[in-house]
């Protein structure tokens, strides 16, 4: 099942190119928002089993939006691939390194991601959605509390995320249009191969990031119990799980987006995004003349994640 935002209501995909109302269908029992579905996943999964439909309208992509764009918290996790710590010239974390990527950032699978002043980085991810309340969940149960996975990007500008006595990972990687996701919200248990998927991304069709969720540092079961014993995760959080090697930071010669340039980001048995990059206005509190070098450690810490 593919969850979707269909310009602000949440729908349900069928057939590849048409999509149901869910408040509709569900004579307003669900919906309309996305993140009103999230709260009652386990009623509206009974739901689904014995609705009926129908062919649904036809589906215009331009109009689908972050799948979630309502989350209370959003989490990300830093160097939590084998490859991608060996990139950066990092030993792996010996528990998931953590930030967050502000709500502000978030936009749809197909809008354009504004560029600002700097260098501007791809990562591609596989993001998990909460859709029970997770606290202190052991490890086995995990993927219980999973709703679904979407597409992610986790765009980052390097020299911002570097600058100054404390690293800035979380306000580097959330300017406007920095977090696209979608195009739709798969529910887990559709995902037979959940454990193992594989991902990659594109940068003007030359493939740069090519990897499977196998290599996980940390999986996503383990993800949620960590997160849960530190904090409750409420239905609609959002966990960027970590990115695969060949990010344009951990190249030699470094790569870093242009406009002008398009960013397509995969996950198999979810789908893909593909999003230009567009010149945005600039951020000039923090200068960015000098090249991001890798690895680079500020105050004890590794600033590509």
């Amino acid at each position: 099942m593919r969850i979707a935002n269909v310009d602000g209501r949440a729908s349900i995909i069928v057939d590849g190119s048409a999509y149901v109302d869910i408040a509709e269908q569900s004579s307003g029992r669900f919906g309309p928002g996305p993140r009103s579905v999230l709260e009652d996943w386990a009623a509206f999964r009974d739901w689904t089993e014995n609705a009926d439909l129908g062919a649904g309208r036809p589906l215009d992509p331009a109009l689908l939006r972050a799948p979630v764009d309502e989350p209370r918290q959003v989490f990300a996790i830093g160097m939590n691939y084998l490859d991608h710590a060996g990139e950066i010239g990092s030993e792996p974390p010996e528990s998931p390194s953590v930030f967050t990527k502000y709500l502000s950032c978030l936009s749809g699978p197909y809008e354009p991601i504004r560029l600002i002043d700097g260098c501007c980085d791809w990562e591609v991810e596989v993001v998990a959605v909460v859709g029970r309340h997770a606290y202190q969940v052991p490890a086995e149960r995990g993927w219980e509390h999973v709703a679904g996975l979407t597409v992610g990007q986790d765009i980052s500008e390097r020299s911002r995320q570097t600058a100054g006595p404390m690293p800035q990972f979380s306000l580097a990687k959330s300017f406007p249009t920095f977090g696209p996701i979608g195009p739709w919200l798969v529910a887990a248990d559709d995902l037979p191969g959940r454990d193992r998927l594989a991902l990659g991304c594109s940068v003007n069709g030359e493939v740069v990031q090519s990897g499977s969720t196998a290599d996980l540092v940390f999986s996503i079961p383990e993800l949620i119990s960590r997160l849960s014993h530190i904090l409750p995760l409420m239905p609609g959080d959002l966990i960027f799980t970590g990115t695969p090697a060949g990010v344009g930071a951990g190249r030699s010669p470094q790569r870093f987006l242009q406009p002008g340039d398009v960013v397509e980001s995969w996950v198999d048995g979810i789908g893909r995004m593909r999003n230009v990059c567009v010149a945005g206005a600039g951020a000039a509190a923090v200068p960015a003349t000098a090249p991001v070098t890798a690895p680079v450690t500020v105050a004890g810490s590794e600033p590509v994640r």
